[in-house]
This record gives structure tokens, sequence and C-alpha cells, in this order.
């Protein structure tokens, strides 16, 4: 089975459970995979240096969106530094490349506003933090917008709702790539107690 590339996209005044929970979810998948690396995850940014996550949390990308790999799972996090993004051409344009190639691209909490602003919400199913859910109807007015869920699965591009939901969708995404087993074994070991999706 071929290593995916899971690329998270880092920006500052991003929610740092947003990115780490699903960092977490893929890691430690690959880590308890005695036969194969399933995921290899690396974290890009903008431009190089630290980025500093909400509450001060310093972070060391990778990568850049310049000489970032291009990824088989694409991951956008969410946080209030998603509302400067939204008018980054830069990182849109990225996103939506990245979407062309990549077999699934993720989104957690905010990070749907961004998908929106790339066009990848349109004609779709998509949710998010409970606190944006009218920003998302505006930026994505052909977009069913599903409240009270912990992630829509449009096949290809898979949205959660706010913060610790975007384990619960990355769980999700492990079971549906790797199988039901493989996601409630990852979930053990992280002592994550929900209910794996079949």
């Amino acid at each position: 089975m071929p290593t995916r590339k899971v690329a998270i996209l880092m920006f500052d005044d991003v929610e740092v459970l947003d990115f780490a929970g699903p960092f977490e979810v893929f890691s430690v998948t690959s880590q308890l995979s005695k036969a194969s690396q399933p995921f290899a995850v690396s974290t890009v940014a903008e431009h190089p240096g630290a980025v500093i996550a909400r509450n001060g949390l310093s972070i060391n990308p990778d990568c850049t969106i310049a000489d970032c790999p291009r990824p088989d799972i694409l991951i956008v996090p969410g946080g209030l530094g998603t509302r400067k993004l939204i008018d980054n051409s830069a990182v849109i344009n990225w996103i939506e490349d990245c979407s062309q190639t990549a077999e699934l691209v993720l989104s957690v909490c905010t990070g749907s506003l961004l998908l929106a602003k790339a066009g990848l919400l349109e004609g779709l199913a998509a949710t998010t933090h409970h606190g944006a859910l009218d920003l998302l109807r505006e930026l994505a007015p052909n977009t069913t917008i599903v409240e009270n869920q912990r992630f829509v699965d449009n096949d290809k591009i898979i949205t959660s709702g706010g913060i610790a939901a975007g384990i619960d969708m990355s769980l999700h995404v492990v079971g549906k790539l790797l199988g039901t087993a493989q996601a409630e074994q990852t979930a053990e070991y992280m002592e994550y107690h929900t209910i794996v999706q079949k």
C-alpha cells in the first residue's frame, strides 16, 4: 500500500486542536501499522519560519506552499486566522490547486470558509463551527449548510464542525481508507471514546 502524503495548512491564529487532533490521528495510525506506513504527515505554511497558533503556541512548519509535495490528503484547519486568509489569493489558489489532484480535502472548524472561498463547496453539503454557520452561508450560497453534525462527507470533500470534531472526522477518514478496525485501534490508543462510523 503506498504512503499517502497528508499536508496540514498552518497559519497565524490557527486553532491548536484543529491541526493537532488530525495530526495525532494520522500519525498514530501510521505508528500502529506494522505492515506499512499508510500516512506521512507534514505541516505547510505560506512563508518559511514560525507560525504563531492560538494562545501563543509557536509551530515550525515542515515546508511552504511553494515547495510542499503535492498532498494526497489536504487538511485545512480553522481558527480566527481564517478570516485574514479568506482574502489571501496565494493561499486560496494553493488550496484550489491541491484539490485538483488530492484524493481527499478535509476542513476542520472554520477551515470550511477557505474551502468555500476556493469554490470547493459549490453544490455540496458542509458544516463548520456553530459560531460561523452564517458566515459560511454568506461565502457559500449554493452550499447546503448542515448544523449539529460532527462532520459531513461528500466523498472527496469532508468538512467537520468545531475544533474537537476534527478528530472524529480524521478517525472517519482512517476507517474509510483503511477499514473500521484500524480506526478503532487508533481511537483506542488515543483513549478517544467515540463511535467510529462504519
